[in-house]
This record gives C-alpha cells, sequence and structure tokens, in this order.
C-alpha cells in the first residue's frame, strides 16, 4: 500500500479527493436506486388517483346528461299525450325535440302497435304501415316505462342506443312511446364529452356496457366489441369506482381509474399503459442522475463559482421562456445583464417572443369572446362580464332582444338578407347603450344587454329608445323590421342569474304573445 502511495504520489489532498470520490460514488449508486423506486411509486399512485378522480367525473357529467337526455323525452311525451291522433303535433314536437338541443342522432314516435308515426330527421326514410320489432322497440313497449336500452344493431345496421318515455293519454292509457337514439359509432353526443375529456400523460378512456361490450373507445373500429382477457374488468363492475393495476385484453399492464354511470350501468375507465409512466419516469431518473454526477464531480469552490456566475443570465432566462404568459416576466428579461454575446441574443429574443406572445393571446382572446359576425360579444364574452358584476356586487339589468318573424325573414328573402338584419341590430345597439353597458349576441336572433342599474325606468327608457330605433328601418332591408324585449334585473328579481335570465326570457316571450315590437318588464 506504501509503495503504491509512492508510486501514484499521493498526498493529502489526493488522499482526501479518492476518499470523496469513493463516498460519492457509493452515495450517487444508493440515489440511484431509491430514486427510481420513490419516482415510480409516487407516478404509480399519482396516476392511479388521478385517473380515478377524472373517471368518476366524467361518469357524474354523463350520467347528468342522461338524466336531461329523458328529461327532454319526458317533456315531449306529456306533451304528446294530450293529442297523440294529431300528426301535426307529433311532427312540431319531434322537430324541436331533435333540433333544440340536438342531443339525439335520430328521434321518432312509435304507437303501441310498433308502428313509427314520425321521425326526425327527416332523411330517414320509414314506412307508416310496416310494424317495426328491433330489440329496443319490442322491450320499450314491453314495459311501458322509461327505457334504456343496451346497444344493438338497427335495422339499418347502426350500432345504436335507445332511448324512450312512454306517452300516456290523459285518461292513462298507454299510446306508445317517443324515443331518442344514440349512433355509438357516429358523431354523438356522448363521444363529444369522452372525446373531448383531458388526458393525463398519455391515459385514455373507453366505457363498456354491463355486458363488456364497448360503448366509446378512442379506436372507434374498437366499438361494439366485446371485452375478454381484461384481468381487472371483473373487480371494476363490482366496485362503484376506484383505481386498479391491470392487464387490458391485449395483455398491456395499466394503470385505471373507474367508476359507474348510474342512469344505464355503463363502466367509465379512465387508463394509462404502466410502460409509458415508467419510461417518463427513467427519463427523470436518467436527467437528475446525470445532475448527481456533474454535481459530485464539481467540487472545487472557485469552479463552482465561475460556473454559476457564467451560467446564471442564461438560467434565469430559460426559466423566464416558460413564463412568458405572465405580464411581469417581460420586465425580469430586461433586468438580466447581457453582459456576453450569448445572453444578449437571447435577451432579446425572449423580449421579442414576449410581444409576439402577448399579441397573440390578446387576439385569440378578441376572436373567442366576440360573435365574428356581428362583432358584439358572445356567450362567453358575456359570462366574463357577467362574472366580474356578481363578484363585485353591482347591481344590473339584462335585456333579451330578439328579431320579430326573423325566421319568416330568413325563409322568404334568404340568410344574406338575414344576417343584415343581424347586423343593423348590432350597430343600433352600439348606438343606443352607453360605454359601459355590455351588448351581446346569444346566438341566432337572440341577443342580450347587460345595463349597470336596476333602476326599472332607466332600464324601460333604453329599452324603448333601441325598439323605436330600429322600428321602421328599410334600408338595405327587403321588409321593416321590429323587436320584442324582455328585461329582468339582479337582484331585484331575482338572486340567481339563471333565473333572472329566465325570468327576461319570459317577459321576452310575453311581449311577443302582446302582438311583439314591444318591452316588457
Amino acid at each position: 500500500m506504501k509503495q503504491l502511495a509512492l508510486l501514484l504520489k499521493l498526498d493529502l489532498q489526493r488522499l482526501i479527493l479518492i476518499l470523496i470520490i469513493l463516498c460519492v460514488s457509493c452515495l450517487f449508486i444508493v440515489s440511484v436506486f431509491i430514486l427510481n423506486y420513490v419516482i415510480k411509486a409516487q407516478l404509480i399512485e399519482n396516476s392511479l388517483s388521478i385517473n380515478d378522480k377524472y373517471a368518476s367525473k366524467v361518469a357524474l357529467s354523463t350520467d347528468q346528461y342522461f338524466r336531461n337526455m329523458l328529461q327532454e323525452l319526458k317533456y315531449s311525451s306529456d306533451i304528446l299525450g294530450k293529442d297523440f291522433s294529431n300528426q301535426a303535433l307529433v311532427k312540431n314536437e319531434l322537430h324541436r325535440l331533435k333540433f333544440q338541443s340536438n342531443n339525439f342522432n335520430s328521434v321518432s314516435v312509435v304507437d303501441q302497435s310498433a308502428h313509427i308515426r314520425h321521425v326526425e330527421p327527416q332523411i330517414l326514410k320509414f314506412d307508416a304501415n310496416a310494424t317495426y320489432k328491433t330489440m329496443g322497440i319490442v322491450e320499450s313497449l314491453k314495459s311501458k316505462q322509461t327505457y334504456i336500452s343496451a346497444p344493438y344493431q338497427s335495422m339499418a345496421n347502426n350500432l345504436i342506443v335507445l332511448m324512450s318515455q312512454p306517452i300516456f293519454a290523459p285518461d292513462h292509457q298507454y299510446q306508445g312511446m317517443v324515443t331518442g337514439s344514440l349512433y355509438l359509432q357516429k358523431k354523438n353526443l356522448i363521444s363529444q364529452i369522452l372525446a373531448t375529456s383531458y388526458s393525463y400523460k398519455n391515459s385514455y378512456m373507453y366505457v363498456v356496457d354491463s355486458n363488456n361490450k364497448i360503448i366509446f373507445h378512442p379506436e372507434a373500429k374498437r366499438i361494439g366489441e366485446t371485452i375478454q382477457g381484461n384481468s381487472g374488468l371483473d373487480y371494476m363492475k363490482q366496485h362503484k369506482s376506484g383505481h386498479i393495476r391491470l392487464q387490458n385484453s391485449k395483455g398491456v399492464d395499466n394503470l385505471a381509474g373507474f367508476a359507474h354511470i348510474p342512469s344505464v350501468n355503463w363502466l367509465v375507465v379512465s387508463q394509462q399503459p404502466t410502460e409509458v409512466l415508467f419510461a417518463e419516469a427513467n427519463t427523470i431518473i436518467h436527467k437528475v442522475a446525470l445532475g448527481f454526477f456533474i454535481f459530485y464531480m464539481v467540487l472545487f469552490f472557485f469552479i463552482w463559482k465561475i460556473a454559476q456566475y457564467i451560467s446564471s443570465p442564461l438560467h434565469g432566462l430559460a426559466q423566464m421562456a416558460g413564463t412568458l404568459n405572465k405580464p411581469e416576466t417581460e420586465n425580469e428579461i430586461q433586468k438580466v445583464d447581457p453582459w456576453y454575446f450569448e445572453v444578449m441574443r437571447f435577451r432579446t429574443a425572449l423580449l421579442f417572443s414576449s410581444k409576439k406572445f402577448r399579441d397573440k393571446i390578446s387576439e385569440l382572446n378578441l376572436h373567442v369572446n366576440t360573435d365574428p359576425l356581428t362583432g358584439l360579444h358572445n356567450r362567453r364574452g358575456m359570462q366574463l362580464f357577467l362574472d366580474e358584476l356578481q363578484n363585485m356586487g353591482t347591481e344590473f339589468s339584462v335585456l333579451i332582444v330578439d328579431i320579430d318573424y326573423f325566421k319568416l325573414v330568413n325563409d322568404q328573402f334568404g340568410h344574406d338578407q338575414g344576417d343584415q338584419m343581424l347586423k343593423v341590430l348590432a350597430e343600433q345597439m352600439k348606438k343606443n347603450f352607453r360605454e359601459n353597458d355590455v351588448c351581446c349576441r346569444m346566438g341566432g336572433e337572440e341577443f342580450a344587454v347587460l345595463m349597470t342599474t336596476a333602476d326599472r325606468e332607466v332600464v324601460y327608457k333604453a329599452a324603448e329608445r333601441l325598439r323605436q330605433s330600429i322600428e321602421g328601418i328599410t334600408a338595405h332591408m327587403a321588409t321593416p323590421i321590429t323587436i320584442s324585449i324582455g328585461i329582468a334585473s339582479w337582484p331585484v328579481d331575482a338572486q340567481d342569474v339563471k333565473d333572472v335570465f329566465k325570468l327576461a326570457d319570459n317577459r321576452l316571450y310575453q311581449a311577443k304573445n302582446e302582438g311583439r315590437n314591444r318591452v316588457c318588464c
């Protein structure tokens, strides 16, 4: 040992260095093993928890959609039960049911003898004299109550789920049913909800029914397939919600969260391949291990300080590059001293990028919150102002404005004339209201104004002023324009903003029922 020490010319400094290298090497190896275990365990725990919570959230919202859809069908069945033999009523109500919310791919009315009375959309053909004996129709007629079918192939060879509500006459005599169908292999309400759902680190979501048949899957070709060989499916079906590590039908190890949709007894599963998570863990471990190695090698204080001094401005700029969306970032970038060429170039590039980012965000916000046809705020833009007024406790009034006979104008003179009418109304709204009043287009021919006052006389005069300015305008119009307006105030008329809008809407319809071209408050 002494001879080796003499041969290597070891001194105290070098011996201490060797001892440090040995200790650091052992510490590095142990750290990597512990890091590997902790990171993977933490990622697994996080993935299971997040997938569990997200599956529950999606299941809850989907269940609410189903309940709303059944309520829509119930509303229609109540209307149809009053005069079931009235074919015009059947057609009008089905048209409203199909296109008011567009929740169903198709809707129909079937009498107790399994004859289809009418179907929407009308592109679907049917024989009024034929008897339709599909599984959904037969089971629904048999049950004579609220019904949701299991997935089955329709006569048009579509994989569908049928929802129905029975129709009873005023004397409680069973008349038939009103149905709504979801085409599982085509774009439908449920697929829209799930397809736009947030994915956590490459996780994906699918839905199966009580017979293990796939209702929704990111791979559309798998919809309708029966799942086999999934090691966790039995466990998930036996529990209301939770999480589990399982092997899917392809033998791939997954981390899954699940929850049931009570109204249809479907199972929502959000899962993530374990290998994807471990690949992320390995990437993190490699980066951290490299950082450890570099840190342990740089032992001499002055080298570290020099490196820190050189890298500090670049490090700061790199951190700021990830926060360009914050308004204070630009001031922080300005404070960085560009004492060498690379920092100067990086700093200049970040300042330019920060400006471009802000400009782009402003442009996007304008497009997102503005109706492109009229230039008024859209529903989203209106909601921002509503939230601000409520948070500040500011009293306000809602004016719901609707163009009279707008559909007739579209039908007789075309949509170009209808669009011109919408623009004229929007222009008059801008002219007749104060700068701090918010004018919005809620959709179609319906507009809204938020006035920051609950003084009914002031609001009524403003509404009347708008109505009079619109009345009789014929410039560039094929027909005169008139409008009807309903008014309600917060919190004078209601504490809940939704109730305020509902009240204003009711008063709008009151104005229309009283002859249109008037204001009701």
